[in-house]
């Protein structure tokens, strides 16, 4: 079990900033980035554009919702389930829960989670979070 490391991220756009999620989307030439656009409160929306698989981890006390606007982004949970989201589909993935994500093609996401939250990664094929 390895934990991402818990220091703080920049934040790409200041309050009271109007961003262009879509341009901010095709902007992305890289085969995986994932970065803080806005600071809401204790919590931050992130941007994700990626074309591969995450490994399994959980967020010890941070919920995850995640809401796609390009692509197909799955969501494995620990125990076999599977969720499919498509273009302007949501989900919410309660802190705790072990999970992966992987992209069918290029797929953009955007994720409204606690800033710096702490992510630990678990063995592959987990069956619950300890």
């Amino acid at each position: 079990m390895s934990v991402e490391n818990p220091f703080p991220e920049s934040i790409k756009f200041p309050a009271l900033t109007i961003v262009d999620l879509a341009a901010e989307g095709e902007a992305v030439t890289a085969a995986y980035q994932n970065f803080v656009l806005s600071k809401v409160n204790n919590s931050c929306l992130r941007l994700a554009v990626f074309n591969e698989q995450y490994g399994w981890h959980y967020h010890p006390a941070s919920d995850e919702l995640f809401i796609v606007i390009d692509g197909c982004l799955v969501i494995d949970l620990a125990g076999g389930a599977e969720l499919r989201l498509s273009p302007w589909n949501s989900v919410t993935i309660p802190a705790g829960t072990v999970h992966r994500t992987r992209a069918e093609g290029r797929t953009v996401n955007i994720c409204f989670e606690k800033l710096a939250a702490e992510t630990v990664f678990v063995d592959e094929n987990p069956v619950s979070a300890s």
